[in-house]
């Protein structure tokens, strides 16, 4: 199968994957699946002659063949390093996309809350996952498509109307298989009802040095007043390639707050989205990418404020060493009816070298007329004088630099309630630096 284009490859193994379903084959969701690769042989996958794309070269991604891989036989001890320290949390592990019961653990909840696999809920709920997943997220690209038509396995996060969830949910990707390379397609659905509040880590590590390729769609639905946060890691190898996208939509009064830390991966791109589609939302989106060698790491947001009076808040910072690459298209669209509206965006990045490079492209997209938006993007080094006041008071260049570096990247954090999360990502970065 090696010969073939890769969009030919990926639908002759749907054909595989549909013979393997068996009774499921015939059920509803199918359906879904089989629109989405009606969609995705349609589509193909982007090229730098797509717009969104034209920054992002991914054909070093279809260069290599990806197939799904069996799960390692890994241990509680195996999976302690990928934890937050000292953080109490309910654990779902996926190994190769693959939910691992025997390495997750989910504390007693209140009544009604669902943390399970995608993969169980298909089996025991699925109208729950049909009322919801499909719904929000469409299927604007070939990744996207593809992670809908191969859909089987991920977490589904449901919490009903007035209820919290005790302690974090930690949903952990291990990715990697001892000689090919590994394929995973995790598909999350979060849904959080009216007046509900619930946070979530979300990580990405490798546990093979080959390259591997993570697509992952995540759908969030965040009902009347509720509060949602979501912490996403990718500290995969430097090999590995990562298409991530999430799709949140808001209800009103509902407060969405997103962070993205980007540490490893060769090729990644993350599309972040939320609409917020009632009065009086707030949409909050954080970002943090760290890059070196040969990096390429693509951030794409788009809060599309559609009713009046919300406000949203988004900051990308981005640190570009060696001959990395990184692009950030931020755009914030106001829609005729969304009076009152407030959104501020900013992106910055420092490029350490000369050969580090960025494409930033904020963006405004306005047609209400009594809003208060403002954008700006700001590309520097460090700041000689301030290298030099360091230096002076005794401390190396190198570790100068770090420090500065560290004060930069720390306004991304500083909004952090969890002592022990705002912890755990200062050493990453600080690991990151060395």
């Amino acid at each position: 199968m090696q010969n073939l284009h890769p969009r030919d490859r990926f639908i002759s193994n749907f054909s595989k994957f549909e013979a393997g379903l068996n009774g499921e084959s015939k059920s509803p969701f199918h359906e879904l699946r089989k629109k989405a690769i009606s969609k995705f042989e349609e589509l193909d996958f982007p090229t730098t002659k797509n717009e969104d794309w034209k920054y992002t070269n991914i054909a070093p991604i279809l260069a290599h063949e990806f197939n799904p891989a069996a799960g390692a036989a890994l241990t509680k001890k195996d999976i302690e390093p990928y934890l937050v320290p000292n953080l109490k949390v309910n654990l779902l592990v996926f190994i190769n996309g693959k939910f691992r019961s025997s390495l997750s653990h989910i504390y007693k909840q209140r009544d009604g809350v669902v943390i399970e696999s995608l993969a169980k809920m298909l089996k025991t709920n699925p109208e729950l996952v049909l009322k919801y997943m499909g719904r929000y997220s469409g299927l604007d690209n070939g990744f996207a498509a593809l992670n809908t038509a191969f859909a089987d396995d991920g977490a589904v996060v449901y919490v009903p109307d007035d209820s919290t969830v005790d302690n974090y949910i930690h949903i952990m990707n291990l990715l990697g298989s001892a000689g090919e390379n590994a394929l995973a397609q995790p598909r999350n659905l979060i849904v959080a009802g009216r007046n509900s509040k619930l946070k979530i880590i979300e990580s990405y590590h490798s546990i093979s040095e080959l390259e591997n390729l993570t697509n992952v769609v995540n759908e969030v639905v965040l009902g009347e007043n509720s509060d949602v946060e979501i912490y996403r890691l990718q500290h995969e190898n430097m090999s590995s390639f990562q298409v991530n996208k999430t799709q949140a939509y808001q209800q009103k009064g509902s407060t969405y707050t997103h962070y993205s830390v980007t540490l490893g991966g060769s090729i990644v791109r993350n599309d972040t989205n939320t609409v917020l589609d009632a009065e009086n939302c707030t949409g909050n989106l954080f970002g943090l990418y760290l890059t070196e060698g040969r990096q390429h790491v693509d951030n794409h947001t788009f809060i599309d404020h559609a009713k009046p009076h919300c406000q949203s808040n988004e900051m990308y910072k981005g640190v570009l060493d060696g001959k990395s690459r990184g692009v950030f298209n931020g755009k914030v669209f106001v829609r005729v009816d969304a009076q009152k509206t407030n959104a501020y965006q900013s992106n910055k990045a420092i490029l350490l070298t000369s050969d580090a490079m960025i494409d930033t492209k904020p963006q405004l997209e306005i047609y209400a007329d009594d809003v208060k938006c403002s954008h700006g993007a700001a590309i520097g080094q460090l700041d000689d004088e301030a290298v030099f006041y360091l230096r002076s008071r005794g401390i190396g260049e190198e570790h100068a630099k770090r420090v500065l570096i560290r004060a930069f990247a720390n306004d991304i954090f500083e909004t952090l309630t969890s002592d022990e999360l705002h912890e755990h990502l200062n050493h990453l970065v600080f690991e990151k630096l060395k």
